[in-house]
């Protein structure tokens, strides 16, 4: 069941528990969202549209993949794990031609996987951390709590999508 409350759940400081409640509910939501669609469902491209549900899904676990990267190591993603990734980050063409061809319970592993990894992390920080300032190498500034803020909104905005997609594919079929 979805808990429509967001409270700290124990174990992390105050803001950091709140933050991890909004991840944790927004993927709640995205889970209940998805959960019965079909490998077709998930391979599927609608009219005009260039990514499936599928690649998205991949591409909400690769955010928070590398965002935890960034933070919890405080680098960027190697050659390896870009290699792994890269079609889900980038989307598009290349997406559409390798992410396919997996059930619905292939995406939501790939998300748990991710997940039980951040909150393994996040566990181990505090509010003081979220609040740390770092400098993309290009000069601007931002802190963990951005990131993983980000994390959030593009699994919604990208839940959005989702959305629309499966609207979309459901008039094709009529």
């Amino acid at each position: 069941m979805i808990d429509y409350r967001i409270k700290n759940n124990g174990g992390y400081t105050k803001t950091m528990g709140e933050l991890v409640s909004m991840l944790e509910h927004s993927r709640a939501v995205t889970v209940e969202e998805i959960k019965d669609l079909t490998e077709e469902d998930l391979d599927k491209r609608a009219d005009g549209d260039v990514n499936t549900i599928g690649s998205l899904l991949l591409h909400i676990a690769s955010i928070e993949f590398v965002h935890g990267v960034i933070s919890f190591e405080g680098r960027d993603i190697n050659k390896v794990e870009l290699e792994k990734w890269k079609a889900a980050l980038e989307l598009g063409e290349e997406a559409g031609k390798t992410i396919k061809g997996h059930p619905i319970q292939y995406y939501i592993n790939e998300l748990s996987a991710v997940r039980e990894k951040t909150l393994a992390e996040l566990i181990k920080r505090n509010d003081e951390w979220l609040f740390e300032e770092n400098e993309w190498p290009n000069g601007v500034p931002y802190n963990h709590y951005y990131l993983w803020f980000h994390v959030m909104e593009d699994e919604i905005n990208h839940r959005g999508q989702i959305r629309s997609l499966k609207r979309r594919l459901k008039k094709e079929k009529i």
